[in-house]
């Protein structure tokens, strides 16, 4: 987060993840921003990791370990500011969409019994979410330590999984759990799904739980109901006060206040709704591309560290992030209003704040840790990220980049070959198209602020004669529509003119789902094959500003790339929902609306319709009669390949004879 699907990825978005987380959980998509975060004056960020592939969420460790999950199954340690080798366990999972392992959080005892709690998706049919407890034995897990403590629901979807959990501060594990694209789960207590869940650390069910007497077997787990997609929730150190970031479909993102019992309104309400049934969110933010909107809420983190080192202002504050606008926001509880922090982050999915007073952020569009801090404000300019070597082909361009960290204003002046560069000014510098005559070219960037300066490393310019390879996408043609339940192929050629035609382990095809302005994972970058498919789902996102982008980067033996894409739209109809007699109440997907009713779908996508029993107007009281299609008052229909109205009949009672 997805944070992180995050559509199918930490988004977590049905008509507007992720997981993916999920996520995201896939590289988003062609406009990851490689350079630092913009901060407020006096702040400071440092890379601590970075090779991260699909990132989810991570947790701190009481003794200070930073654990790191990836979407694909493994568990990394950053430690000591380094990111070890060797994943501290690696679990097989179902990685599809928004699906993989999305949540780690560590048992209050930690010191004592060494146990961590990991919430991700089976490999194995039936494809589930799942959490279990694992054993540490320092930096990795026991073999064989894995307990099963709790089994969700069967999947359908792949997209709306939730997966942060904490543990409160009464001992006891929470876990947010998203209602896979089905907006009914999310009221039920006969599922698990779309709820916050409260369990003892050996997956037994408290018996102070608020559904303990009313819900049965395994859903007297449920502590809370009505969410949408919880991706990310955070409890307040002190106060024990929850904050649960859900995840909204058209118009609003929100944070709730985090109470037992509570019902947060959807599939009814998104947003403030006037709804006295539902508990209303303490601040939403609505979608769009303004710098305060977005389209993803993720992340989550009180300020109120052990150590204070942030500003006064930010003591207690809740830090916020948005997975397609790149920012981070802090929300004020004792006003209830947002203001700015960070922006200019590639895609956040987590947030977390350290023991020292640090900020912590998961950007899973670069792979990457960034720590921000608040350090002395007299401090000279000290690099935290380094400018990289670059091959480049004759007329092709490289961009340098550095970070640094030191009190502002920093100025940066870029060096070629020791000269500097006429404009060359910001953190990052890129070259007009390179000449054969220009290999070997050196560059060094310069930074200097009021109390000193610094240069950085060399990085070295290579340019190749070698011309750069050329793939080409032979399936799906060019125009190809999709419907739901499709299987769509993927097939290409990759051709050089030194290399001649390419070989299997140059191709990378990528698949991502774009819903509006951001997108989720289809297919997570995987190389070796010419060939493949991808099957789209009949549930999720129901919107029709959708469409899925098929990627295939192909690389010859010198390093040099090309990237192709083509996109697949979907196939649209117009249903409408009509009464007889006319301007009868009924519902879509949960929500309400008023016959008749039109709206634009995808064919073969299911979508759920509903008319009430029995509905009353002043001539009298109607009783629902029956569906074109006899389905029962509410069912679910597949959406037909031609425009089609639906028409709910109802039978107007007679009066008993006086």
């Amino acid at each position: 987060m997805i944070p992180i699907t995050l559509r199918q990825t930490i988004r977590a978005h049905g008509a507007a993840f992720v997981l993916a987380l999920t996520l995201a959980l896939t590289m988003i998509a062609g406009g990851a921003h490689l350079r630092a975060a913009t901060l407020p004056a006096g702040f400071t960020e440092t890379q601590v990791a970075s090779g991260l592939a699909n990132p989810t969420a991570m947790a701190f460790a009481p003794d200070g370990r930073l654990f790191v999950a990836l979407q694909g199954g493994a568990l990394r340690v950053i430690k000591n500011g380094a990111l070890l080798g060797t994943p501290f366990l690696t679990v097989s999972v179902n990685a599809t969409g928004e699906r993989g392992l999305l949540g780690v959080a560590f048992d209050p005892d930690f010191a004592n019994n060494n146990f961590i709690y990991l919430y991700y998706t089976t490999s194995a049919s039936p494809i589930h979410n799942r959490v279990s407890r694992f054993t540490a034995a320092g930096d990795l897990a026991v073999a064989g330590s894995e307990l099963q403590i709790l089994n969700l629901e069967n999947l359908s979807a792949t997209n709306h999984n939730g997966g942060a959990m904490h543990f409160g501060p009464d001992g006891k594990l929470y876990i947010a759990v998203g209602e896979n694209a089905v907006g009914s789960n999310a009221q039920a207590l006969t599922n698990r799904l779309g709820k916050m869940l409260r369990i003892n650390t050996d997956g037994t069910i408290p018996t102070d739980n608020p559904f303990y007497n009313t819900a049965l077997n395994d859903n007297r787990a449920i502590w809370a109901r009505g969410l949408r997609n919880p991706f990310t929730f955070a409890f307040q150190p002190g106060s024990g006060r929850m904050f649960i970031n859900d995840v909204g479909q058209n118009t609003w993102e929100e944070i709730n206040d985090g109470l037992a019992g509570e019902n947060y309104g959807w599939p009814t309400c998104e947003g403030v709704c006037g709804n006295p049934s539902f508990v209303e969110p303490l601040f939403a933010y609505a979608h769009g591309s303004s710098p305060t909107t977005g389209c993803a809420i993720v992340g989550g983190a009180f300020y109120n560290p052990a150590t204070e080192q942030f500003p006064a202002i930010y003591l207690g504050k809740y830090f916020f992030a948005d997975y397609c606008s790149g920012w981070i926001r802090q929300f004020n509880p004792a006003t209830g209003t947002a203001s700015d922090f960070a922006s200019g982050i590639s895609f956040p999915v987590d947030l977390q704040v350290a023991s020292d007073g640090s900020l912590h952020y998961l950007a899973r569009g670069t792979g990457a840790v960034w720590k921000i801090q608040f350090p002395n404000n007299e401090q000279p300019p000290s690099f935290t990220l380094m400018p990289t070597n670059q091959t480049v082909a004759v007329g092709q361009t490289a961009t340098f980049t550095v970070s640094t960290t030191g009190a502002a204003p920093i100025t940066y002046q870029w060096r070629r070959n020791g000269g500097d560069i006429p404009g060359a000014n910001a953190s990052s510098y890129t070259t007009p198209p390179a000449l054969a005559s220009q290999h070997g070219d050196f560059f060094h960037c310069f930074a200097s602020n009021a109390f000193g300066s610094a240069l950085s490393d060399m990085a070295t310019l290579s340019v190749t004669s070698n011309t750069p390879p050329t793939g080409t996408i032979t399936s799906p043609a060019v125009g190809s529509l999709y419907s739901g339940g499709n299987t769509i192929t993927f097939g290409g050629t990759g051709t050089d003119i030194q290399d001649g035609t390419l070989p299997p382990s140059a191709f990378t095809w990528t698949v991502n789902f774009h819903h509006a302005d951001h997108t989720h994972p289809v297919l997570l970058p995987t190389s070796g094959i010419t060939t493949g498919s991808f099957n789209i789902p009949t549930t999720g996102e129901t919107a029709t500003n959708v469409f899925y982008r098929i990627e295939l980067k192909v690389r010859d033996s010198a390093g040099l790339e090309h990237i192709t894409t083509r996109d697949v739209l979907p196939r649209t109809v117009t249903v409408t929902l009509s009464s007889n007699p006319g301007g009868f109440a009924l519902t879509l997907d949960g929500q309400p609306i008023t016959a008749t009713y039109s709206f634009t779908a995808v064919v073969g996508m299911f979508r759920t319709i509903g008319a009430a029993a029995t509905q009353t107007r002043p001539n009298g009281t109607y009783d629902f009669t029956r569906w074109p299609d006899n389905g029962a008052a509410t069912h679910q229909i597949t959406v037909p390949a031609v425009n089609t109205t639906f028409t709910a009949t109802y039978t107007k009672q007679k009066r008993n004879p006086r």
